[in-house]
């Protein structure tokens, strides 16, 4: 079960772009409970997303690029297995912070195989599928993060603003990958827009998300954190006009190695910058 290839299609690495939201929900959180929110991160992180992961390539059985591996090895039936034992270990240590939070876990596992699993298959419906991960890694996880750290109280602007970032980061990551869903029977929000339309779509998106941060920063009286957000993901945006002059000029700019650089700049800028409002908050 524990072997070399099931272990790179847990894509641990790729988890870890999944990260900003947990931080910007611990950024915003009050009286954080340390030991609760240590354990949400080792569930999500290294459990619930890793199983993600490596179920869909099993579901998948990928030939080509995925997020993470430019070349994928074989998904065995070993690797199913390994997702239900992730899930189950991830669940049982959920238990610990409260049983709310393990149905959570719990419901956000399900929608996950949902959208992989070849039965129900919701990745192949470019609009069901696209509402799907934003809600679920996006607004869904926050208030997940929230209801672990301790908050009673939930404000519905950074939840749905969360939903907006993954919305305009998500669509970027499947535009390399048009001619490999395309022959899976999969029709994704990215082939549905075009090259040029996944760019401009993040970038309403991004637009959205940003707005929603301005009206709840300032119901805070706290705009300073606002522009800090805006100063450390001006790299992300630089990178972000220059790939899409790139893929302008060019659509094979659209491919693997441009997409990788993009998740990692973008996952390294918003966690860098939500550790230090975190910092800022608790001290």
């Amino acid at each position: 079960m524990f072997t070399r290839n099931n272990f790179k299609l847990l894509r641990l690495p790729f988890s870890l772009f999944l990260m900003p939201v947990f931080l910007f929900a611990l950024s915003q959180s009050n009286g954080v409970n340390p030991v609760n929110a240590g354990i949400l991160f080792v569930v999500m992180h290294l459990f619930v997303y890793p199983a993600s992961n490596a179920y869909n390539s099993f579901m998948d059985q990928d030939k080509t690029s995925i997020g993470g591996l430019k070349n994928p090895p074989k998904a065995e039936k070993s690797l199913l297995q390994l997702t239900y034992f992730l899930d189950v270990f991830g669940l049982i240590l959920s238990v610990f912070i409260s049983l709310e939070i393990a149905l959570l876990v719990a419901i956000y596992i399900l929608v996950s195989r949902a959208y992989s699993y070849r039965g129900i298959r919701l990745k192949k419906f470019p609009i069901i599928g696209y509402l799907t991960v934003i809600i679920f890694q996006g607004g869904f996880t926050f208030y997940l993060c929230s209801r672990a750290f301790g908050n009673t109280e939930i404000n519905w602007l950074p939840i749905i603003a969360s939903s907006f970032l993954i919305a305009g980061v998500y669509p970027l990551t499947q535009i390399y990958q048009h001619e490999a869903d395309k022959n899976d029977g999969v029709q994704t929000i990215s082939m549905l827009v075009g090259y040029l339309g996944t760019f401009v779509l993040t970038g309403i998106q991004f637009i959205i998300a940003m707005s929603l941060l301005y009206f709840y920063f300032d119901q805070l009286h706290s705009l300073n954190q606002f522009w800090f957000i805006q100063i450390c993901l001006a790299p992300t945006l630089v990178y972000f006009f220059y790939w899409f002059r790139q893929t302008f000029k060019n659509t094979l700019a659209a491919n693997f190695e441009n997409t990788m650089k993009m998740n990692a700049i973008a996952s390294t800028c918003m966690s860098l910058c939500f550790i230090s409002l975190t910092l800022i908050n608790q001290l």
